[in-house]
């Protein structure tokens, strides 16, 4: 009973933490600066989505929003096929060799971000891939690569052996027992990892901070700094390209809540 209230008291305590600042970004997407920062909690004096319409339009926050979709439409699943490709290879070895490259794929995951971008620099500067979109989806691939090698090989790992050796009796070569075994009974746990790295990929700052000079060429984390300014920040306009951001986030979740639950469920029951 102690421990059921225990829990309950800390999950209220959490929600409200998480609840304040979602009010004051909500209702300060509304306001003028001056109102915002007379009343950061009180309702808004109108509804009226001028922030709204000055973000979208006048801050070309339109152009920042497709090179987002673009970016982030092409790495996830560019990422999860190449993973599901590791992990199915990862998971047809045997022995210490599967393990191995196993831990070599996934050690990726140890060296932070911030230690790969002066080579990373260096390296796009040569090959001609800065202030490009094209650069940013090489970046942000190969850096969660190593995390959804994790997640699918991890599963793909657990799948039973006799599946592979029958699809091989009945003649089936490589391809077609990764295609039409291992693809589809990996639904759950891919459709977790492309909500995970939707969401990893959507936020990404760092590489488009290091790699993106061009306004033109700025995704949508990029474009929400110029609201930041040296000595003023503009509040209201920073909170509703906030929420607009965060939307496609929320909307993908919603609709794929059960798969991810699945997923997450599905790895958790095979470990």
């Amino acid at each position: 009973m102690l421990a059921s209230v225990s829990r309950r008291a800390i999950l209220a305590i959490y929600a409200v933490i998480i609840i304040i600042p979602l009010t004051v970004v909500a209702f300060g997407s509304f306001k003028s600066t001056q109102e915002l920062f007379a009343g950061p909690f009180s309702l808004p004096h109108s509804l009226a989505p001028d922030n709204f319409t000055e973000v979208v339009g006048g801050q070309n926050l339109g152009s920042s929003f497709m090179n987002s979709v673009i970016v982030t439409g092409i790495s996830v699943p560019l990422t999860l096929f190449l993973a599901s490709l590791a992990g199915y290879a990862v998971s047809r070895l045997k022995g210490f060799m599967s393990w191995a490259i196993f831990g070599f794929l996934v050690l990726g995951m140890a060296i932070p971000a911030q230690a790969n971008m002066v080579p990373l620099y260096v390296l796009f500067g040569r090959l001609g891939l800065l202030d490009n979109l094209a650069g940013l989806i090489l970046a942000n691939v190969v850096s969660t690569l190593p995390i959804a090698v994790f997640i699918l090989g991890g599963f793909m790992r657990t799948l039973p052996k006799e599946l592979y050796e029958a699809s091989s009796i009945d003649g089936s070569g490589p391809w077609k027992t990764y295609s039409s075994i291992a693809l589809p009974l990996s639904a759950p746990s891919i459709a977790a990892a492309a909500i995970f790295l939707f969401v990893i990929h959507w936020n990404e700052l760092l590489y488009p901070l290091l790699f993106i000079q061009t306004p033109g060429n700025r995704t949508l984390p990029l474009a929400l700094l110029s609201f930041q300014g040296e000595f003023q920040t503009n509040y209201p306009l920073l909170f509703a390209g906030v929420i607009l951001a965060s939307l496609p986030v929320v909307v993908a979740y919603v609709f794929l809540q059960r798969y991810f639950v699945a997923g997450i469920t599905a790895g958790a029951s095979k470990g």
